[in-house]
């Protein structure tokens, strides 16, 4: 097939993978049109797989850049150079990255290096404050410029990308692919048993993730001493449970101030499908995770951002999410009045989607097919 136009995935990360999936899966329903390219960076491995197996992908290339303690400069070197021997070996018609990591960055840089045409999924968020989050504010500005494509997930950020004199012509309003994502695995069956987690029935369920690198030390052990306090203030009532990231800096702390807690459960990094099945059993969300403040509001979860600034104002407009940063107090009040105080639960709780409606992946591919000549118009953009 001469005239099919080759699309060139790249992602290394655990939320990467799960918002890059829909996209890889519905690429490959055009075969006669475009053939789908997956090269994963690999530098959250062990989690990358899981996704990978869930969504049946099978990468074409492996960077394998995983290594202990390396730094972004790392990161970044080693991602520009894989992906270039890529782009040289394959010359890709297109190369797609998701979000603002660092690798997302280094892959758009090299396709800009070799003129491949970049298009970027997740585009347009924006805190305006170059360290929070760090080192994503400006990944995500500088694949802005870079891109000649852009898929904001929401009206928010297509308007950052419009105010930022991107023309509206190379944008598509697709809606956030992580709700397609979750869609598909949220209805699948699930047995939480399967954890290895025994939960009491009639105890409400606290599900707590903490990685991002801003809150390392200080605001990582004020978030552990909130968790610490709720859960002996309601011993009784709640239950929490804590996915520990692997890295040592985050991992010693929570170790040191929660593994002595009898209703505190520290886990291993869960997979992708039990923990949304563990977000759909839980009664309220304490998280610095992006991806985490989409997904939780679209099963009626509430809630509360360990961070100061969020890129995702959509879902605190809608009262779903809240701001609490790393401030001890604020966390153990507000988490405080969503326990005992039902109408400020009630009020959180309304299941409001502000991010997608499960065709983000659909419109995205269609806009590539316009964008190639294979389609005569471009899709019905998302209208939340």
């Amino acid at each position: 097939m001469p005239n099919r136009k080759k699309v060139m995935f790249v992602f290394g990360t655990r939320p990467e993978a799960i918002k890059m999936a829909p996209v890889v899966n519905e690429c490959r329903k055009f075969p006669e049109f475009l053939e789908t390219l997956v090269v994963v960076t690999g530098q959250h491995r062990q989690m990358l797989d899981q996704v990978l197996r869930i969504f049946k992908i099978e990468p074409d290339y492996d960077l394998g850049i995983m290594e202990a303690n390396q730094t972004l400069t790392s990161i970044v070197t080693k991602t520009l150079t894989g992906v270039e021997e890529i782009i040289l070996n394959e010359r890709p018609d297109i190369l797609l990255v998701q979000g603002d990591t660092s690798t997302a960055f280094a892959a758009g840089l090299s396709a800009f290096y070799y003129k491949v045409p970049l298009g970027h999924i997740e585009a347009g968020l924006r805190t305006f404050d170059k360290w929070q989050p760090y080192p994503e504010e400006i990944n995500r500005k500088l694949l802005t410029s870079l891109a000649d494509l852009h898929f904001p997930p929401t009206t928010i950020s297509l308007e950052h990308l419009l105010a930022e004199k991107v023309s509206r012509e190379t944008i598509c309003l697709t809606g956030n692919t992580v709700i397609d994502a979750l869609l598909d695995v949220a209805g699948r069956k699930y047995d939480l048993a399967q954890t290895g987690i025994k939960l009491t029935p009639g105890k409400k369920l606290i599900l707590v993730t903490t990685h991002r690198r801003e809150n390392w030390g200080g605001p990582l052990r004020g978030i552990c001493s909130a968790v610490k306090t709720i859960a002996e203030r309601f011993h009784d009532q709640v239950e929490v449970v804590l996915p520990v990231h692997k890295n040592p800096t985050v991992a010693n702390v929570v170790n040191e101030l929660l593994g002595s807690l009898p209703n505190v459960f520290l886990t291993e990094p869960l997979e992708y499908e039990p923990f949304i099945h563990l977000m759909k059993a839980s009664y309220l969300v304490l998280t610095d995770s992006g991806g985490v403040q989409e997904e939780a509001p679209s099963l009626g979860k509430p809630v509360l951002v360990l961070r100061d600034k969020t890129e995702r104002p959509e879902a605190v407009a809608a009262g779903t999410v809240k701001l609490v940063g790393a401030n001890e107090e604020l966390i153990v009040n507000e988490t405080t009045k969503l326990l005992v105080d039902k109408s400020e639960y009630d009020k959180m709780q309304r299941a409001v989607n502000p991010y997608g409606d499960g065709r983000a992946a659909s419109r995205t591919i269609y806009f590539l097919l316009k964008y190639f000549g294979s389609a005569d118009s471009n899709p019905e953009e998302f209208n939340a």
